[in-house]
């Protein structure tokens, strides 16, 4: 493991390590933690007691699977926006068609951390800067960040400005859309962040983000005061397992918010006040693995990467009927 970087270290172990589940192992359950994780976490009889790390196996998902492809390299950030999917790689930027045929691509730095796409422009979120360019791939914007010790995770793109995680300083900077800083954000309860799970979106007049190591969604105004927030530790549909969750955060249509959780992964839908709905895509609808699923909501679908696949949902109406989700009386624009 030599070279890998600090960033890739802290997002395996945090998505291997489940509650105090990660102190407890010594000896080659370390290793096999590291280089053959699916050695250790797929046999349910070395886990026994161990409940966060069992999936419900009569879940049954209100969506299914209608299409997806694959991507030249490992998925960093996606986007969505009209008829067109963004894939950042390490390297590059990769811009495909909803029927997954490659329509352009252009080279970034690399030390990624998340992309956006707003009003015509593609941000992209490093380590320490944020780099705008235009659709042709042309930097038409940058800057550093404000402190030299930042560490940034991940980002958030409105007209009110540009939001963006530090996981070092453990807070949000707010920048204009001019690239000045405008404040940073803290919260009351102070941001646990134990590995890079520092998830954050814009919804309306609100701006919601993770406190992944307290496993709560915190609510803030546009400008950056404190509202509310939600979430409990637990393993249960409607709760937050593991060292650090939610990883990824997404607005819905209709005023929804999804969370994307690592561990065994699951992808959630709550409203937008924190009241549980439903849990959407369960680890084996999404593919399996230990790393968080990235989603997009796109009209009627919902997109979702990981690893470097891409795959595309529907609402399906035959399997609804037996979920939460099928229940539920909201007037989703996904039940189409």
């Amino acid at each position: 493991m030599k070279n890998m970087d600090r960033r890739k270290f802290l997002k395996l172990s945090g998505s291997l390590a489940v509650g105090g589940f990660f102190l407890s192992i010594v000896g080659t359950g370390v290793w096999k933690m590291f280089s053959r994780p699916e050695d250790l976490f797929s046999d349910s009889k070395r886990l026994k007691g161990l409940k966060l790390l069992r999936e419900d196996e009569d879940f049954v998902s209100p969506y299914r699977r209608t299409f997806g492809f694959v991507t030249p390299d490992e998925i960093t950030a996606f986007d969505v926006e009209g008829g067109s999917i963004y894939v950042a790689t390490p390297n590059n930027i990769y811009v495909y068609g909803m029927s997954g045929e490659l329509q352009t691509n252009f080279s970034i730095p690399s030390d990624l951390r998340d992309m956006i796409l707003y009003q015509g422009k593609v941000y992209v979120l490093f380590a320490n800067r944020i780099e705008v360019y235009n659709r042709n791939g042309d930097v038409v914007q940058e800057w550093s960040a404000c402190s030299e010790n930042s560490d940034y995770c991940s980002m958030a793109v409105c007209e009110a400005g540009i939001f963006v995680t530090d996981a070092s300083n453990k807070n949000i900077c707010k920048y204009n859309l001019d690239g000045t800083l405008a404040r940073f954000i803290n919260s009351p309860k102070g941001f646990v962040v134990p590995s890079y799970c520092f998830g954050i979106m814009v919804m309306g007049d609100r701006m919601y983000c993770s406190n992944p190591g307290r496993h709560q969604v915190e609510t803030y105004t546009l400008e950056g005061e404190y509202i509310t927030s939600f979430g409990k530790s637990g393993a249960a549909a409607g709760s937050f397992s593991g060292c650090c969750n939610p990883v990824y955060l997404t607005p819905s249509n209709n005023g929804e918010l999804l969370t994307s959780e690592k561990g065994i992964p699951r992808i959630s839908c709550y409203s937008k006040d924190g009241k549980f709905r439903s849990v959407l895509l369960d680890s084996k609808a999404l593919g399996g693995g230990h790393a968080a699923y990235e989603m997009r909501i796109m009209k009627d679908k919902l997109v979702v990467a990981g690893g470097n696949k891409v795959s595309v949902y529907q609402y399906n109406k035959n399997q609804s009927q037996q979920t939460q989700c099928g229940q539920c009386t909201e007037d989703c624009p996904l039940k189409v």
